[in-house]
């Protein structure tokens, strides 16, 4: 038999990434959907509330410069880019802290934005 407090410590020790993972994992071995109250309660209570976070977990984000940074021109490039704008828009946008350049896209698309604008010189938020 297993140790059940060792186990409780191990699952409340997930990260969310790790506890999707793992619904995922048990779903497809006991061929349950990690929606039904009652597979929910076969994972033990410090695991429940991670798998609830990663059943929510965010799907689109948004892409927010906060700062253009010393590199402005380059990160105008970078917004031309990524979305088509006339040189007088993306100019517009790079000055505008808080200016979203990609609005409710993937979290692949977004972390790419991000890679291309950090390296540009902007600081840059997804959210």
């Amino acid at each position: 038999m297993a140790d059940l407090e060792k186990l409780v410590e191990q699952l409340g020790a997930l990260s969310v990434l790790e506890a999707a993972d793992l619904v995922k994992k048990l779903e497809e071995k006991w061929g349950v959907s990690a929606a039904a109250p009652v597979a929910m309660a076969a994972v033990a209570g410090g695991a429940q509330a991670a798998a609830a976070e990663a059943v929510e977990e965010k799907t689109e984000f948004d892409v927010v410069i906060k700062e253009t940074g010393p590199k402005k021109i380059e990160v105008i490039k970078v917004i031309r880019q990524l979305i088509s704008l006339s040189l007088t828009e993306a100019k517009a946008l790079a000055e505008t802290a808080g200016g979203k350049v990609l609005t409710a896209v993937g979290k692949e698309a977004a972390m790419d934005a991000k890679k291309k604008l950090e390296e540009a010189g902007a600081v840059i938020e997804v959210a």
